[in-house]
């Protein structure tokens, strides 16, 4: 999307004053950065209330996986099995009774970028209560839409042009994401890598400075700290290489995950089906996690795990494949969320399995260190978003900038990796019958 584009008004309205784009600049990084923390607040209440760890403490230092494991296998049944019904009945009761949905790229993209404000918070509680209580989705898509409805609800009480409205629907998206992961540098990249397509200082700006005050916001309830603690890494041969030759395998593997969880949106159901098909795939990952308690979750547990090379070889393989198969069973059964944990966890899994093979051949790199190189190739290629996920990891785990090498490297190979499956998989189809659509078609 050009600048020209995001800046012009269709509709042909005057664009507001500065100081009133700055008030609502303001008020919508406020804001989001109180949704954005509320949610993230009730997110842990919930974790702790259903599985019964750090009653007393809503942010305390015993992670969700730690909580899940400590669990007794049979509680973890009941609470996914609650989980689906919440899901099944919440979603469709919404889709049966609340106003349509507003996506927020067709937010940005209109030219009258509202979102319905009651049917979009239920939306997004239903995505926190589901992800606490067990649901393989991610969580940053709620915070995203509640700054994306509040920001489109500021600028059309102030008045702003059509244009400037967007700008502002975008910039409350990034808001919410920089809140609820403390990224604000990420939030801000991601407006205007992957909602605006532009760097232009109409809206680098708002971008920057509503992501700066949301993470400002949230850390009031939910503290400065970053998502992983990663343990100091080194820089090596082995691994700079490693992500030369692997970066391409974690663009195929991340366009197979993009072209199935869209096509396990697609089909979702959205009438009397949602319930049983909900209830039915919560209680079996529900049987699963009375095994693996790892499942639980958008991924968090597993992608940490692999950033501290807590994991094996087979164990990983072995979470890898369950967690793709059940973040799509549960798109597709109708439930919501996000991927960007969930794609950032296959990618780690991923490179353990990679790394660990690679390491019987040439040592000299820890698997923490190819987790991490591997999780933003796989989440660059996977959400095409590859400035925006090299931002997120550093945030994310801050690790020594020295890893720019390699992350650069398998980040450049993914995007080929994904580019070819794209540009070959229609071709492929039409010859031999294969059930993938054209990725390309879709981004």
């Amino acid at each position: 999307m050009s600048v020209k584009s995001i800046t012009s008004d269709p509709v042909g309205r005057e664009h507001s004053p500065f100081a009133v784009v700055a008030a609502v600049t303001l008020l919508t990084g406020l804001g989001a950065g109180l949704g954005g923390m509320l949610l993230a607040l009730l997110l842990h209440g919930i974790q702790h209330l259903a599985y019964g760890y750090s009653l007393t403490h809503v942010i305390s230092a015993e992670s969700f996986l730690q909580g899940v494991s400590a669990a007794a296998p049979e509680r973890r049944l009941l609470v996914l099995t609650i989980c689906g019904l919440i899901a099944g009945f919440g979603w469709w009761a919404l889709y049966r009774f609340g106003r349509p949905l507003v996506s927020i790229r067709q937010a940005v993209k209109s030219d009258d970028p509202q979102m319905p404000v009651m049917s979009t918070t239920i939306h997004a509680v239903l995505q926190i209560v589901t992800v606490a209580l067990g649901s393989p989705l991610g969580r940053e898509v709620a915070p995203r839409e509640i700054g994306s409805a509040l920001a489109g609800w500021l600028s059309r009480r102030a008045g702003l042009s059509a244009a400037q409205s967007r700008i502002m629907v975008a910039c409350g998206a990034g808001a919410g994401l920089a809140a609820v992961y403390n990224v604000p540098l990420g939030g801000a990249v991601f407006v205007l890598e992957v909602l605006l397509g532009t760097f232009g200082w109409p809206a680098l700006v708002p971008a920057i400075v509503t992501s700066s005050v949301a993470a400002l916001v949230a850390q009031l309830g939910l503290g400065n700290e970053h998502q992983y603690l990663v343990a100091s890494m080194t820089l090596s041969p082995a691994l700079v290489v490693w992500s030369v030759v692997c970066g391409p395998i974690f663009g195929v593997a991340a366009w197979s995950f993009a072209e199935l969880m869209k096509r396990s949106r697609a089909a979702a159901p959205k009438n009397w089906r949602l319930p049983v098909l909900s209830l039915l795939n919560f209680a079996t990952i529900g049987v699963l996690a009375m095994h693996f308690p790892q499942l639980l979750g958008n991924g968090k547990g597993p992608a940490g795990l692999a950033f501290d090379g807590g994991l094996t070889i087979s164990l990983a393989a072995m979470l890898l494949v369950l967690k793709v198969v059940i973040t799509a069973s549960s798109l597709r059964a109708g439930a919501e969320g996000g991927l960007l944990t969930p794609g950032l966890a296959n990618g780690a899994l991923l490179a353990i399995v990679l790394g660990g093979l690679w390491s019987l051949a040439w040592p000299g790199a820890s698997l923490g260190a190819f987790a991490v190189v591997g999780a933003t190739a796989f989440l660059a290629a996977s959400m095409q978003m590859p400035i925006t996920a090299v931002v997120l990891m550093f945030e994310f785990t801050r690790v020594s900038q020295d890893f720019l090498i390699p992350v650069l490297f398998a980040v450049g190979g993914a995007l080929l990796g994904f580019r070819a499956c794209a540009k070959w998989a229609p071709a492929l189809q039409s010859s031999f019958g294969f059930g993938w659509s054209g990725a390309s078609k879709a981004r």
